[in-house]
């Protein structure tokens, strides 16, 4: 063999070498797409999941503060003012006054500052607490103002504006309206904000690409078969609850760029955040065994690896200790009569 085809044969080697390695590295970087049955159809795999009922209607909360719309008698329920959380001021007609009037004059929000209020009317018929129905008739009127949840403790300014929407209310109603102290109700909502991030707890843990990018279609393929649906917001995929109108019991979020894409498949995404939320979830549902069960499941499908806010990886001794101090709370949490995902709760931690 001359010297000059010996060049030759290497020079075809090292351009193959070349472009095999460009084509392997165009490879990787390209996301892995949803896998695709016959007729072009994404493909899914009927499998177990950790979701109750497969079937049943459920709806992401967007924020965990803001459930959808349910059924009026659930609705009476779910809004009862309680006074562990609410500072309650008491309204009290000269006699009964329609629930249509009641309706008429409601504040048009029902928020001072940052901070949700309930007005619930006593029924002259039942003499139940209940939110203000149309041909009903109440004898009095009562408005819990909620004294703290996760943008802080209610402050001066949002008291004064609670009582002025409740003035204005009363006064349509030709009704005297009581209020506790101002101090007192401010004294009484910084305990509770103390108490509260003292006990919040919102567990994340990072899903990280080990090696070739997902696109979102190969992310929703992968979680559906582990029991998520589409959230409301873009982004996020959210396991349901069991409960009829409860927050999710785990979010799985990506980047919301990349769901808003043109394209998103062709989006590459490579980390993935999955969160529960404790105060918001009954402890009975085992949240925290399905936060880990999930997160292990999810990392073999997508070929990730879990890490925490620190890029640490998380090893089965963490998982342990995070169960130990979530033991902790939650008995912190039902000491106060607070219980996790209990309504009271699920409104100071939202």
């Amino acid at each position: 063999m001359t010297l000059t085809v010996a060049l030759a044969m290497l020079a075809g080697l090292v351009l193959l070498a070349v472009v095999v390695h460009g084509a392997w590295t165009a490879r990787r970087e390209q996301p892995r797409l949803p896998q695709m049955a016959a007729g072009g159809e994404p493909a899914v795999r009927t499998e177990p999941t950790l979701a109750p009922d497969p079937h049943a209607q459920h709806a992401d909360h967007g924020d965990l503060g803001d459930p959808r719309p349910l059924p009026s008698a659930t609705l009476r329920r779910q809004a009862k003012v309680d006074a562990l959380i609410d500072a309650i001021a008491t309204i009290t007609p000269e006699s009964p006054v329609t629930g249509d009037l009641a309706l008429q004059h409601l504040p048009g929000s029902r928020r001072a500052g940052t901070k949700p209020f309930h007005i619930e009317g006593l029924n002259a018929e039942t003499s139940d607490w209940e939110l203000p129905r149309p041909g009903e008739r109440y004898g009095q009127f009562q408005a819990g103002l909620q004294m703290a949840n996760r943008h802080g403790a209610v402050n001066e300014i949002e008291y004064s504006e609670f009582v002025q929407k409740i003035e204005a209310f009363a006064e349509g109603l030709s009704a005297m309206a009581d209020f506790p102290d101002m101090l007192d109700a401010v004294a009484r909502a910084r305990e509770l904000d103390a108490f509260a991030s003292q006990h919040d707890a919102q567990l994340t843990t990072v899903l990280r690409a080990n090696s070739i990018a997902w696109s979102v279609g190969y992310i929703q393929q992968a979680a559906s078969r582990h029991g998520f649906v589409p959230g409301s917001v873009p982004g996020r995929l959210v396991l349901p609850a069991a409960e009829e109108g409860a927050p999710p019991v785990l979010v799985l979020a990506f980047d919301p760029q990349a769901a808003l894409a043109e394209d998103p498949g062709h989006a590459a995404l490579r980390e993935l955040l999955l969160s529960l939320d404790v105060p918001q979830t009954l402890e009975s549902a085992e949240p925290f065994a399905a936060w880990q069960e999930c997160a292990r499941k999810l990392a073999d499908d997508l070929d990730a690896t879990l890490v925490d806010d620190q890029g640490q990886p998380i090893t089965l001794h963490a998982f342990a200790a995070i169960g130990q101090e979530l033991d902790r709370l939650y008995r912190a949490l039902e000491e106060r009569d607070l219980a996790a995902g209990s309504p009271a709760a699920r409104r100071l931690f939202s």
